[in-house]
């Protein structure tokens, strides 16, 4: 059996190689002569899978190592039956704490104080899920909207959106749709931050074009917000310069890309792919991931510095700052440099472990800290039994 694969789909040959004879190429190699002859194709979001790749090849399956398959002509896979995996839920996590680290930095840099702060989250699918238990961790006041749960469920505890207008914090985690009831196409518009309530903070991490980007400028130079938080961009990576410099923490599109998550998307790949082709899987991939830089932090939790903590272990793994001014730099280039440069800043993106990396080494007793280290997915042990 062929591969043809995107090189940069971490550990895409050690773990491939079990059930074909796997080539890596860059993405910008893959082209109909190149796929031609494979039977399977494993592409990353940049790749377009279409008929104009496709026509003229042998593949049988192609595996989409991303959450979002905008870039997969589903309909022209099935008519011609090609099998299909994404790796949907596999950056959920990632995701979720980047938002934690986003929303642990603006409490640093505000000096305020995440208990009992509301949060919105718009959203409520893997990642959405994920923050909101993270959040309730840190002791927040989590609300809750998403109208095709809603409907599905009928559960009360999904709210009409206007009710998340008032908390101090919203966050979106929508998919990218354009047209129903729920579209969430420019879902952020004019109206939409005008009703927000006055010095919150706004995060998205979803699809650039569910927010209009032409609204935020106005609504950030209006001095509506106390943050703005942006991992997507509209029309990337040709990213709005002036949006840049008005956010307060902006990052190149890869809030889930820590190695765990995007080593998990290779699993969830290679076992779709293996139970296609009715193949034995031969590999875990938690044996692939490298020793963490920092895998274990003692402390000696004090009464009333549970934040503090909190923040110091969460900067042990990710310091979210460092994405920030990497992504500035972007301003310094001339035009025609900047997309070439975002689209570097996400291949070339350094080694980021999640939480459960880090050993969390308690000194005395406290329980409320440790619960809350617990929540956000730290492996906590009491010293002090």
């Amino acid at each position: 059996m062929k591969i043809i694969a995107d090189k940069n789909i971490p550990f895409v040959k050690e773990c491939f190689s079990s059930i074909g004879d796997i080539k890596a190429v860059a993405a910008d190699e893959m082209k109909p002569g190149i796929v031609a002859n494979a039977d399977i194709l494993l592409v990353r979001t940049v790749t377009q899978v279409n008929s104009d790749l496709l026509a003229s090849s042998k593949i049988r399956f192609v595996g989409a190592v991303s959450t979002g398959f905008e870039h997969i002509d589903i309909d022209y896979l099935q008519r011609n039956n090609i099998g299909f995996s994404t790796a949907a839920s596999s950056n959920a996590n990632s995701v979720a704490e980047y938002i934690i680290a986003a929303l642990l930095s603006v409490a640093k840099n505000q000096n305020l104080n995440l208990q009992n702060k509301s949060i919105g989250i718009v959203g409520v699918g893997n990642i959405g899920s994920k923050i909101a238990k993270k959040a309730e961790a840190l002791g927040m006041k989590v609300y809750l909207n998403d109208p095709p749960l809603q409907k599905r469920t009928h559960d009360e505890k999904y709210l009409p959106l206007e009710d998340l207008f008032d908390c101090d914090f919203v966050t979106l985690h929508t998919p990218l749709t354009f047209g129903g009831r729920d579209k969430t196409f420019h879902l952020a518009n004019e109206s939409f931050f005008k009703s927000l309530k006055q010095n919150c903070v706004f995060i998205n991490t979803s699809r650039g074009s569910v927010v209009d980007t032409n609204a935020l400028k106005a609504a950030i130079k209006s001095g509506k917000f106390e943050s703005v938080v942006l991992d997507v961009w509209e029309n990337e990576p040709s990213i709005d310069s002036e949006l840049c410099k008005l956010v307060d923490i902006g990052t190149p599109h890869i809030a889930g890309y820590s190695l765990d998550g995007r080593t998990a998307g290779t699993a969830i790949v290679y076992q779709a792919a293996c139970k296609y082709f009715d193949l034995d899987c031969n590999f875990d991939m938690k044996l692939f991931l490298p020793q963490p830089a920092v895998n274990q932090l003692k402390i000696n939790p004090q009464p009333g510095d549970e934040q503090d903590i909190i923040i110091k272990a969460v900067e042990q793994v990710y310091r979210i700052k460092e994405d920030v001014q990497h992504l500035r730099k972007i301003l310094a280039l001339p035009i025609d440099e900047r997309n070439a440069f975002f689209g570097q800043l996400r291949k070339n993106y350094s080694v980021r472990r999640e939480f459960n990396s880090l050993e969390i080494i308690l000194e005395s007793n406290c329980k409320s800290i440790a619960d809350k280290l617990a929540g956000l997915g730290f492996e906590v042990t009491n010293e002090a039994g």
